[in-house]
């Protein structure tokens, strides 16, 4: 899994359809502070990624605390989480100007681990919102910081 983590003042996300106009049959969300996290999936992640991922994500202390040192976890703060995903991060641009997204999950087991990957952040006691698979989304956040990490369990969880 590759995720990018942006932590923000506030985001919010809606839908279009294909029209261009917004999507009435999904509710925009929208959060305060915390995370704005776009979240992509390969065929070979599965629950280790996503347990390992969801405990990074939850314990992650990058929030200030009263020192104004990145010491506090957004469980600290009672942060909300706005949940994206995004296949793009899969994208390979080696070979030309189109980028190849091979490396992308395929769409049913991407959807089911984005969703379980939200659950167990859930888990955690966080606040959680969602875009809308497979949907064109319209993101909108204020970058706090800004801070944005990026991770990937491919290079940064120790297996065993």
């Amino acid at each position: 899994m590759r995720i990018v983590i942006q932590r923000v003042s506030q985001a919010s996300v809606d839908a279009v359809n294909e029209l261009g106009t917004l999507d009435p049959t999904f509710e925009p969300q929208q959060i305060g502070p915390g995370y704005m996290i776009l979240v992509g999936v390969s065929d070979t992640d599965g629950e280790e990624e996503i347990a390992w991922l969801a405990h990074k994500v939850l314990c992650l202390r990058v929030f200030e605390d009263e020192q104004g040192k990145m010491n506090r976890s957004i469980q600290d703060i009672g942060g909300e989480i706005l949940s994206i995903s995004q296949f793009t991060l899969f994208a390979d641009v080696h070979k030309g100007n189109r980028p190849s997204f091979i490396g992308a999950g395929k769409p049913e087991h991407a959807d089911l681990m984005w969703i379980k990957f939200n659950e167990a952040l859930r888990s955690g006691g966080v606040k959680v919102r969602e875009g809308r698979f497979g949907a064109h989304m319209r993101v909108g956040l204020i970058n706090d910081g800004p801070v944005t990490i990026v991770i990937d369990t491919d290079k940064d969880m120790r297996r065993k």
